[in-house]
């Protein structure tokens, strides 16, 4: 098999670029080497590193190796020369471009084509491009004669998203493999036939679901070829089923996923788009229009970097976000328009509109969709270009919006909006965790349909069963307002108790305390009658700034919040970042799986003077106040000791002895820590659970990803084992705590405590709400329940036996 090497400026990118391109030929290996960026950080290319990955790559068919662009080339051809003769001629410098021609090179290598025959699909593998955006494509082959009289067939795409990248790859890798001539064309668009072997001239066909495609053949294996066609096409070319979308409908019962408890009932209202008028300007010259776009862009660039560190669902929106910030044809247009004269403003609108248009003229919804992504992107840019505020919410009532950031979240108004419907999202996504924490009704995961709603309907959702009805009946209307009557008598008595201790039936005391990650946060837990701050997140204090706050400015911090909280305990747990919530002014490698990499304890260890830093700022703070100090993502005992020694430093460093009444402890978020808790209870005074990340580490199941926002429940069987071996572990000294979003799952009160939990730290609006839960808890009775509990299949059978 042929190798292809990869030469890129950034070794981040080429990775990236190998991952896509081996996605198309799964269960196929083909040798791809990287030979990417001068380190892990450092963008730029190195001759002695091509030749080392061409020698790896080569396995005696020679190699075809691809570049991305300027110095790429003459590294490549500099290693060239190095090379020995023979050597030499086994390797073909490729001018396609990286990313496509990388997709389309690897399937043809995985099919058994030679370095020239690469070479020549990737070079063609814009032709789909070409084609779609009505550019010059390449021109069709002439037939071979054996296929015009070869078996033949037809078939309808059943694949949602058409004949994109994947099932194309399929198709191409199946009839590669056959001693036949193929061909394939689109009878319902009347395109011409074209190598049903080249994914590049297949991309050409424009084929979306519900499409008629024809395929024939002609060689040795032409009836084979073309059965084997169509039997792929009947499986979808082996592409997974997409998520069905939930579609809001006028019927009780319908709806999506529960997010945040409440009922809301109001108009819909959509996040008014408020483009911003472009202002009657001229051109003050192409170098300064310039600038001003690249001054807009590095603070829209900054600010989905910030916004993506909250991690969860809107990750990858915030990624493709940023994409779009860089992407070369729409910066070239810009800048093409900048030195025509146009002023910056309207250049990037200009641009903008161009290229959503371009998605907006598309048959197929899914892609055609993806337009608001561009409209969004624009918005933002022009905004920072004219120095505008973000756009508002139209009016007041039921705000629906495909996703909620997190900065969009935490603005949220409870007077103005009395509920919130997302398309995507997941209940434990951090938008849904600020809607709680704002007391904001939510159901999420409703599918796309539910932005179509026009303004003004009237809409009645419950946030605690997920249910949303569209222009409910007066009958409908009317249960859902004695619903909102009575939850809202149930909250004014927790109120008025809010401030009193939570002691079960049986007298068993159980602290609820307060999650919390501003001083305003803080205040509001201090209202809402939390007995502590059972979880300070101190990366508000790092996040969305060129430089690391000081021990001065942590010190006054942490203060500020213990005195909002009247001098009771905070919790404070060190820097919880690295992996999926990067530091612009940390300097980190990239990861293929930061949801397990260097993030939370280990990140700490990765850059010690952080940590250092952060536990002195402690340290000082807890002599003024009862503090505990919480280290995250521990996995290891001797990560313990390690934390402890530089706690212990700490506290020579301020040189004022221990502080009385320092607490430290861990967060179990790792399923295997969880199993062998007993190994760090000498160790330790608490154990807080942190339910989120052991969820989703337990169950293999994202948080924030809308498919699995059903599977991804903390009340799992297996999760409540893991709990159960913590607090097992724990013994009689070491105090158990959950700081999850279980926490504040009225449902899970009763298990968690009757399986040993005597802490529940939530949002502090649903602290009141959460006391009364732990009130109404027979803890005997719930010992047996948490027991039974274990013993059941799945976490549907432990809400329904709670709710019993």
């Amino acid at each position: 098999m042929v190798g292809l090497v990869v030469v890129c400026h950034s070794r981040a990118l080429a990775r990236a670029a190998v991952a896509l391109a081996a996605e198309m030929v799964p269960g196929k290996p083909v040798p791809i080497e990287v030979a990417a960026g001068l380190d892990e950080t450092t963008f730029g290319t190195d001759a002695v590193a091509i030749m080392t990955a061409i020698a790896a790559a080569d396995q005696g068919d020679g190699v075809v190796l691809l570049m991305d662009l300027g110095s790429a080339v003459l590294s490549a051809e500099l290693a060239l020369e190095m090379l020995a003769d023979d050597q030499r001629d086994r390797v073909l410098l490729c001018p396609a471009p990286l990313v496509e021609g990388l997709v389309a090179a690897t399937v043809a290598a995985a099919g058994g084509a030679g370095r020239q025959e690469i070479a020549d699909e990737a070079t063609a593998a814009l032709a789909g491009k070409q084609s779609h955006l009505g550019a010059p494509a390449v021109p069709s082959e002439k037939p071979d004669e054996r296929t015009r009289t070869g078996p033949s067939a037809t078939f309808t795409v059943r694949n949602p998203h058409g004949l994109h990248a994947r099932p194309a790859a399929r198709l191409v890798t199946a009839v590669r493999a056959f001693d036949a001539d193929v061909e394939i064309r689109n009878r319902s668009t009347g395109s011409p036939w074209v190598p049903a072997a080249s994914l590049s001239r297949v991309a050409t066909l424009g084929a979306l679901s519900g499409h008629e495609l024809e395929v024939r053949a002609g060689g040795r294996q032409a009836r084979a070829a073309v059965d084997q066609v169509v039997a792929l096409a009947g499986r979808a070319f082996d592409e997974a089923a997409g998520v069905p979308e939930k579609v809001v409908t006028g019927r009780p019962g319908a709806g999506g996923l529960a997010a945040s408890p409440g009922i809301g009932v109001g108009p819909v209202r959509h996040v008014g788009s408020g483009r911003p008028e472009l202002p009657e300007v001229a051109s003050r010259g192409a170098a300064a229009e310039w600038q001003r776009i690249e001054a807009a862009l590095a603070v829209v660039r900054r600010d989905l970097r910030r916004l993506r560190a909250g991690g969860g669902a809107e990750t990858a929106i915030f990624d493709a976000h940023l994409l779009l910030l860089d992407d070369a044809d729409l910066l070239a247009d810009v800048r093409s328009r900048i030195e025509q004269g146009t002023a910056a403003p309207q250049a990037w609108s200009a641009a903008g509109e161009r290229l959503a248009a371009e998605f907006d003229a598309l048959a197929d919804p899914y892609l055609r969709g993806r337009a608001a992504d561009v409209r969004a992107v624009t918005d933002q840019v022009l905004r920072s270009i004219l120095g505008l505020p973000a756009a508002a919410l139209l009016g007041s009532g039921v705000l629906v919006a495909p996703d909620l950031t997190p900065a969009e979240a935490a603005s949220l108004d409870p007077e103005q909006v009395v509920g919130v419907l997302l398309a995507y999202g997941s209940p434990t996504s951090h938008g849904a965790i600020l809607a709680r924490s704002r007391g904001v009704p939510a159901v999420v995961g409703l599918g796309p349909a539910v932005l179509d709603l026009p303004s003004g309907t009237t809409i009645a959702l419950d946030g605690s069963t997920g249910e949303v009805v569209v222009a409910p009946a007066a009958a409908v209307l009317a249960d859902f307002r004695e619903r909102a009557t009575e939850l809202s008598a149930r909250r004014t008595r927790a109120a008025a108790r809010s401030a009193a201790p939570a002691v079960t039936r049986d007298g068993v005391p159980v602290a609820v305390g307060a999650n919390v990650g501003s001083l305003a946060d803080a205040r509001s837990a201090e209202s809402n009658g939390a007995d502590l701050a059972g979880l300070v997140r101190t990366e508000f204090l790092f996040l969305g700034r060129e430089s690391a706050p000081d021990v001065d400015e942590q010190q006054a911090a942490y203060l500020a919040i213990a005195g909002a909280l009247d001098g009771r305990r905070i919790t404070l747990r060190t820097l919880d970042v690295g992996g999926d919530k990067p530091l612009p002014y940390v300097p980190m490698g990239a990861e293929a799986n930061p949801f397990l990499g260097v993030r939370g304890i280990r990140h700490s260890f990765e850059h010690p003077e952080l940590l250092a830093q952060q536990l002195l700022a402690i340290i000082r703070v807890a002599h003024d106040v009862p503090v505990s100090v919480m280290f995250p993502m521990v996995s290891t005992v001797s990560e313990v000791f390690r934390a402890r020694r530089m706690l212990d430093e700490a506290v020579a460093a301020h040189g004022a002895g221990d502080p009385p009444g320092l607490q430290v402890g861990i967060m179990m978020e790792v399923p295997a820590a969880a199993l062998k808790a007993a190994a760090f209870a000498p160790h330790v005074d608490f154990f807080s659970i942190g339910t989120n990340d052991l969820t989703q580490y337990a169950l293999a199941a994202e948080r924030g990803n809308p498919a699995l926002g059903v599977l991804a429940d903390g009340l799992d069987p297996g999760v409540l084992r893991l709990i159960d071996a913590v607090c097992r572990g724990a013994g009689d000294r070491v105090h158990v705590s959950v700081c999850g979003e279980l926490a504040a799952d009225e449902a899970a009160a009763p298990i968690l405590t009757g399986l040993g939990v005597r802490e529940l730290s939530v949002a502090p609006a649903a602290v009141p709400a959460v006391k009364e839960a732990v009130r109404a808890v027979d803890l005997a009775t719930a010992a047996v329940a948490a027991v039974r509990a274990l013993g059941l299949p799945d976490a549907a059978a432990v809400r329904e036996r709670a709710g019993r």
